[in-house]
């Protein structure tokens, strides 16, 4: 199929939870690179203080204080865009909130609020954009979504289950998408752990402060993909080899990977570092303080993903396909003949 994607450069892109992390990053990327941007959070300081940095800079941006789990938060975000710009030509899901502890600690009330966010936050958001790129001729539609969209990640279940719907609801997307034959893109990017303020905006329900487990990513490189996939279709994009790693040994070898977690991933997951700004914490329910891109946590941060690289580049990234169904195969086929 035959796609209408711009340059960056020529796009508008909407970006929902762009007050911090990589939403944040992808803005600022992307306007850098001579878009124009409209960001959506709940956080109305927050956007203007933002706003007003990328203007300074004699960047294009338009703001809409919205909360995304509420109905008529999509139909907002879509009315600024086209008054201030006459529409947008790729628009970004990325708004999430997360809690950490035990199911029974975190009980229904915050799973529905993850779920409102996580989840429906990016149905509502895909359903407009997919009705306004109709309507242009075109376009894309990206989902941040997890390597959390392929493996559960003990403390952090709510969160799980959100991204493997939100993986599900984007291939359902894509082939209603294609059947219609549409110009539109839809793409589902895959992070693995990045140095966002992710951790330290969650409900916290554990002895320490939480974190993300090692090995930790510069949200910048989610951007890199963001916008790559705005300009060229791709299926999905997985930021960070450990996570792909992670993803792979979760389908290869379940139970060690469930034990793996919760030996390791319980402390891995939680800070003996109280350096954590105090008004941040908790955003599952009301907004708190933002505006940074990169986590505060004094961690190692790798810089640059190979494998995000090689990704970009269709035959490697086929390859890269190729020999991962090979593995499979061969563990699979081992695992029958043990029997």
């Amino acid at each position: 199929m035959r796609y209408n994607l711009k340059p960056i450069s020529e796009q508008v892109i909407v970006i929902t939870g762009g007050t911090s992390g990589i939403g944040l990053a992808t803005a600022t990327a992307a306007v850098e690179r001579g878009a124009a941007v409209v960001l959506a959070a709940r956080n109305g300081q927050a956007l203007d203080r933002i706003a007003e940095e990328i203007r300074s800079k004699g960047g294009k941006v338009a703001t809409c204080a919205v909360d995304i789990a509420d109905e008529d938060s999509a139909d907002k975000i879509a009315e600024v865009a086209a008054r201030e710009f006459r529409g947008f030509d790729t628009w970004v899901n990325d708004a999430a909130v997360s809690d950490y502890g035990t199911l029974e600690q975190i009980g229904e009330a915050e799973h529905r609020r993850v779920f409102d966010v996580n989840y429906f936050g990016v149905l509502r958001g895909s359903l407009v954009a997919l009705d306004h790129l109709r309507k242009r001729g075109g376009g894309a539609i990206i989902n941040i979504g997890s390597v959390l969209s392929d493996r559960a990640l003990i403390c952090q279940v709510p969160y799980s289950a959100a991204k493997h719907a939100l993986r599900a609801f984007t291939e359902g997307l894509r082939m209603d998408i294609d059947r219609e034959g549409l110009p539109i893109s839809v793409t589902l990017i895959k992070p693995g752990a990045m140095h966002t303020p992710f951790p330290e905006h969650a409900r916290n329900h554990m002895k320490l402060p939480p974190r993300v487990p090692q090995v930790v990513y510069d949200p910048d490189l989610v951007a890199d993909a963001v916008l790559f996939a705005s300009e060229h279709p791709n299926r999905q994009l997985y930021v960070g080899g450990q996570g792909f790693v992670l993803s792979l040994l979760g389908r290869l070898f379940p139970r060690i990977t469930d034990r793996m977690m919760e030996l390791f991933y319980v402390r891995g997951q939680q800070s003996t570092d109280h350096t954590e700004d105090a008004r941040a914490r908790d955003n599952l329910f009301q907004p708190r303080k933002d505006g940074r891109i990169e986590g505060a946590q004094p961690i190692y941060v790798r810089r640059r993903s190979r494998f995000l690289q090689t990704q970009k580049h269709p035959l490697a990234a086929a390859a890269i396909v190729v020999g991962a169904a090979t593995v499979v195969a061969s563990v699979w086929g081992f695992r029958r003949k043990a029997r």
